[in-house]
């Protein structure tokens, strides 16, 4: 029996359209219930710096229908149907959300992912997208040419994309400035690299809080 969720439409994970070429993905629209977007769009945190925060960085700022978010994306379904449109097996593997507010001209930049992950969900929030390809997803077939794509996901609210995590797995986004809200859930090797990547993740904002925000 399906489990109840506040903020997901469980049946358009189902639903996503899967590619193979270059590499596994998913990509489908309307993963966020109409009802939720107004209640998710007052409760994403506040983060005011560019870049990916864990769930640890956002603390107390996580709350409300946001909070029912990250709980719904956590679930064992999600994991199970995500394994299945990828074909890997992804439901005991730990997990890691981060969460993005800011973006900065470097963001996006052409990458494969290091090999501690294993797969990749993104959930975009955005009510609105100027309709030009500026901050959009690109899945690429290679590590040099953002024009080489064959598919290009706009970040609009509801929009989700997921993939498998290989050495061919090139992806990016285009250059943007702005705020663009993603939510991104990862699932890892093991509980030490989620530990190690936390880490990683707050050392670095400590940093740039020190040298450019502070």
């Amino acid at each position: 029996m399906s489990q109840e969720f506040a903020c997901i439409d469980i049946d358009s994970l189902k639903s996503a359209r899967t590619g193979r070429d270059p590499y596994n993905f998913l990509t489908g629209e309307n993963f966020i219930q109409p009802q939720a977007v107004k209640p998710l769009k007052a409760d994403y945190p506040d983060l005011r710096e560019p870049g990916f925060f864990t769930e640890a960085d956002v603390g107390s700022r996580s709350h409300g229908a946001f909070a029912k978010l990250l709980d719904d994306l956590k679930s064992p379904e999600v994991s199970a149907i995500v394994s299945e449109k990828l074909d890997i097996d992804l439901v005991d593997k730990p997990k890691m959300i981060t969460i993005r507010k800011i973006s900065q001209a470097k963001d996006g930049r052409i990458h494969t992912d290091g090999e501690a992950k294993i797969a990749t969900m993104l959930t975009y929030l955005n009510d609105k997208w100027d309709g030009t390809a500026a901050g959009c997803l690109r899945v690429l077939r290679n590590g040099k040419d953002f024009e080489d794509y064959v598919e290009q996901i706009s970040p609009l609210t509801g929009t989700v994309f997921a993939f498998r995590r290989s050495d061919c797995s090139w992806h990016g986004h285009t250059p943007f400035v702005g705020e663009r809200r993603v939510v991104q859930m990862t699932w890892l090797r093991s509980e030490e690299d989620v530990a190690r990547k936390e880490r990683r993740g707050a050392l670095s904002h400590a940093l740039k809080k020190v040298f450019h925000f502070g």
